[in-house]
């Protein structure tokens, strides 16, 4: 069941949305002002936001800007009675990722709503990086491998995630030089092969299969050990 936060202060509106969202099979929370919303966003979390641009204590503007400092991913859908060009754009610009002038058709809320859930949910699977046990999280910068968080620095991610989105592909000290470090690779040096095993050491310590071998004369390459 998606969980849902409608930001509304229009009383009628928001008793609309809310019985045409839970008969549909949404879980759904009011919140009236930006301060309360802000507070009920910190105690849970939710699968999308809709809020109206005018409320009684901030501009929907501001508040869907400061939901962004923190929270870059949850659906934001913005309600208002206003239909100008300019007020569409300063919204989307805030952060919201779709606009719904008033009055409106509960049918293409709804519609809107789906949508934007759907890419959501095509979002989230796209940033979670997976090869054998070891994943990769896009987002949080963060890798796991059996369930056990690996701690990386910026450039071991940055070396991981390379490896991660190249799955059985020889990848060349040449090419891993020029995607990470941004520079040519120097021959007379042994840096990318330093990083290399630094990498191995964190995602292999105390498991059984290797995940990143050498290509002599070529590379490295990420592959089960036993695939040719």
């Amino acid at each position: 069941m998606n969980h849902i936060c409608l930001i509304e202060d229009e009383q009628k509106v928001s008793a609309f949305i809310c019985k045409g969202l839970e008969e549909h099979g949404y879980k759904v929370k009011t919140a009236g002002d930006g301060a309360s919303a802000q507070s009920l966003l910190q105690q849970e979390q939710f699968d999308m936001l809709i809020m109206d641009v005018m409320l009684p204590d901030t501009n929907g503007v501001d508040l869907c800007r400061r939901i962004r400092q923190t929270d870059g991913h949850t659906p934001i859908l913005m309600l208002t009675a206003l239909n100008q060009v300019h007020d569409k754009v300063s919204g989307l610009k805030a952060g919201a990722d779709d606009y719904l002038v008033k009055p409106f058709h509960f049918s293409e809320l709804l519609a809107r709503i789906e949508a934007l859930l759907r890419r959501n949910k095509n979002n989230e699977d796209n940033h979670q990086l997976t090869f054998d046990d070891l994943k990769l999280d896009t987002w949080s910068k963060t890798a796991e491998r059996g369930g056990r968080q690996i701690a990386l620095t910026a450039k071991e991610y940055t070396l991981l995630e390379l490896f991660m989105h190249n799955p059985n592909k020889i990848l060349s000290r040449e090419y891993i030089a020029e995607q990470v470090w941004e520079i040519g690779f120097d021959t007379g040096t042994n840096f990318i092969d330093v990083y290399v095993n630094y990498l191995r050491k964190k995602i292999e310590k105390d498991f059984k299969t290797k995940l990143i071998h050498t290509v002599i004369g070529m590379g490295y390459i990420l592959k089960h050990a036993n695939r040719e």
